[in-house]
């Protein structure tokens, strides 16, 4: 499946692109710096493992994923951002969509590397890898080929457009641990499930 950036309804999902205006309020903060930094209150993104490195059955890290992305939207949180790499990001990236049907407040934004992220991957996680991308609201692409940079700038902005990040972490070296770091240090609050 080919990747272009998809905009479909992204003012619901809270995602807006930049135009480059350089307009400047009283307060002396841009308009959409502080636009972008009400919709982001409303924004979780999800962070995690790739199925190999858990050391929990998988059934028992989606329980406590859908415990708590309901408690994100108890919150108030309506927008929920993934990276969709298969596993965790594609697991939490299903139940949102799945609650998508019984409540259209809620939307999905992916966001992902590169066009072809998901090449090598077995046909079943690149089906739902595709399923996932054609109901994402919007599809923020991070470069235009692979690269190590392409993935570090996917988490970054996963944090840099969330107020909060749900993690299912395993305690080791890794872009999951990375990213919980990166959030942390930008003050962004983190749920760490155990991976």
């Amino acid at each position: 499946m080919s990747v272009t950036q998809n905009t479909r309804d992204s003012q619901n999902a809270g995602i807006e692109k930049q135009t480059g205006q350089n307009e400047t309020m009283a307060s002396g903060v841009k308009p959409q710096r502080k636009q972008e930094d009400e919709k982001r209150k409303i924004r979780c993104a999800f962070t995690g493992h790739r199925p190999q490195f858990l050391t929990r059955h998988e059934e028992d890290v989606r329980v406590d994923l859908e415990n708590a992305i309901m408690a994100a939207i108890r919150d108030g949180y309506t927008t929920f951002i993934s990276g969709l790499a298969y596993g965790v990001d594609i697991w939490a990236a299903e139940i949102v969509a799945r609650m998508k049907e019984h409540n259209s407040a809620l939307h999905l934004v992916a966001a992902i590397p590169f066009p072809d992220f998901s090449d090598g991957w077995t046909e079943d996680w690149k089906a739902r890898y595709n399923v996932l991308l054609a109901q994402a609201e919007y599809v923020k692409v991070m470069a235009p080929e692979y690269s190590k940079e392409a993935f570090h700038a996917r988490n970054r902005w996963l944090v840099d457009h969330s107020s909060r990040v749900i993690a299912v972490y395993n305690g080791e070296p890794s872009g999951t641990r990375n990213t919980i770091l990166y959030a942390r240090k930008t003050r962004v609050s983190v749920r760490v499930l155990k991976g």
